[in-house]
């Protein structure tokens, strides 16, 4: 099972969601990456620092990293390529708890690999996250010009 995890590659679109307008990427990964590395990969290309706690919710099962209060499968152990993940499927990828940065996660696509591809990848996307600890998406909708990032060029 291994081996066809392996010869997948997962095109996907993060959006986080209740965000207007809306803070997406899309990405390119192995079907070998586990999900642990996937919420590594994500907090790079969205822009997040790794401070908190993350879950994956897929087809009625949850995944994340193995702690004390977690309740979920571990991540560390849990392949892409083994989910049986389709083009068209849809899962969630919930990150800091706290905040409740909840993101979309899209297959829009499941390829072969390209001889001179590099992955992961980051294909394409739009506007910066907000910053950690910014108190999710409500405060972010209330006051959407108050939202900084540590350079001061804020996220739109």
């Amino acid at each position: 099972m291994k081996g066809t995890a392996s010869r997948h590659i997962y095109q996907l679109k993060v959006i986080l969601l209740e965000v207007e307008p809306a803070i997406w990427r899309r990405v390119q990964v192995r079907g070998t990456v586990t999900l642990a590395k996937l919420h590594a990969i994500l907090q790079d290309v969205m822009g997040w620092t790794n401070s908190h706690l993350y879950a994956f919710h897929i087809a009625g099962k949850t995944y994340q990293e193995p702690d004390p209060e977690a309740e979920g499968l571990d991540a560390r152990k849990a392949l892409l390529g083994r989910l049986s993940l389709k083009t068209g499927d849809v899962f969630e990828y919930h990150y800091d708890f706290g905040d409740d940065w909840r993101h979309g996660i899209f297959v829009e696509k499941v390829l072969p690999p390209s001889p001179d591809g590099v992955y992961p990848a980051c294909l394409d996307g739009a506007r910066a996250c907000p910053m950690e600890d910014w108190r999710g998406p409500a405060r972010l909708r209330r006051d959407p010009r108050s939202a900084r990032t540590p350079d001061g060029s804020g996220i739109t």
